[in-house]
């Protein structure tokens, strides 16, 4: 079986209800509307049924519920996107396996309510963040009940990134040109925050952890040199007492714990990047996904796995057992 843990989803319901709620020019507006599989269901059903031995575990579609409206509308929506995605998973087993919660990240203390509804009460395998809050960094304290829920329940997380064209490369300019801030920034995003996770000492505090990356660690794999034997230096560059004090902090050289993140093989069949991402993170930390139904999904990403050179035992953990392990299922 090939379950794929990264595609994405809005229920009709839910994205009917976004539409009307969400801002004029709210991120990825254009694009959502003319993606049909994300919210008809016949559609991607159909897609879907062209691959056999494909199930998947739904994560809810940008943008961030946070992103959309202010904290006493947040986690109404958040109610509604994962009781939407339950539905469809006990209406659909054979198809969906599961799902990934989605929290109100304005709204701290109906975050972990949610979450724990999401969990306790409708069976969700784990939660999906966003790279940051609108703008805040996930290792801010009033995120880290999030953090020690997702430990204790032995659930991953899924770490999705996210900017907008507002964060402009250059000062002089008013937004970010030619996709730059997705095809750059999204990348950039994630690889900042896993920097701060592991800085800040979350796997050290909660070390049964589990965080499954987008686009296979994104940065990461590439600069393994920097990230380990180049942090290593951290506290050298500057005279900035935080960064002087991060790595004594630390009970590990920093390129110990960014080999503990997972990464999924949603690369658009990008086989390179791929084989550098499994060389990084080991078989054991990669899990199939494909980002669908967006560029590169189902077909594009299982071509680019079936021309790498890999043992069948490391193949299967990849497609099929690594997710078992993680989501318990």
């Amino acid at each position: 079986m090939n379950i794929d843990i990264f595609p994405h989803i809005l229920p009709k319901p839910y994205f009917e209800k976004i539409q009307s709620t969400g801002p004029q020019g709210m991120l990825m507006a254009k694009r959502i509307v003319n993606v049909k599989p994300l919210h008809d269901i016949d559609t991607r059903l159909r897609i879907m049924d062209e691959y056999d031995n494909y199930q998947q575990v739904l994560t809810l579609g940008a943008p961030a519920i946070e992103a959309i409206a202010g904290p006493d509308v947040t986690p109404g929506l958040a109610q509604l996107a994962n009781d939407e995605m339950a539905k469809l998973c006990k209406e659909r087993p054979d198809n969906f396996l599961g799902f990934v919660c989605s929290l109100p990240m304005n709204n701290p203390d109906a975050a972990i309510k949610e979450l724990e509804r999401s969990i306790d009460q409708l069976g969700a395998t784990g939660v999906q963040l966003y790279t940051n809050a609108n703008g805040k960094p996930l290792d801010l304290p009033e995120f880290e009940p999030l953090f020690a829920k997702m430990a204790e329940a032995k659930l991953p997380i899924w770490l999705h990134p996210t900017r907008t064209p507002a964060v402009a490369e250059y000062i002089d300019e008013p937004r970010s040109y030619y996709d730059m801030w997705w095809a750059f920034g999204w990348p950039f995003e994630t690889s900042v925050a896993m920097g701060r996770i592991v800085f800040s000492g979350l796997f050290d505090h909660y070390p049964d952890l589990s965080i499954i990356t987008h686009h296979m660690g994104a940065m990461i794999p590439y600069f393994a040199g920097r990230v380990g034997p180049g942090l290593e230096a951290l506290g050298e560059r500057s005279d900035d007492p935080i960064d002087a004090a991060a790595l004594s902090n630390l009970k590990k050289n920093p390129g110990e714990y960014f080999r503990m993140f997972y990464g999924d093989t949603a690369l658009f069949g990008a086989v390179p990047a791929m084989r550098c991402g499994i060389d990084y993170f080991g078989a054991d930390h990669v899990l199939f996904g494909t980002d669908m139904p967006f560029v590169g999904q189902i077909r594009d990403t299982l071509n680019g796995i079936a021309q790498l050179d890999l043992l069948d035992a490391d193949r299967h953990a990849i497609m099929e057992g690594n997710a078992r392990r993680l989501l318990a299922i």
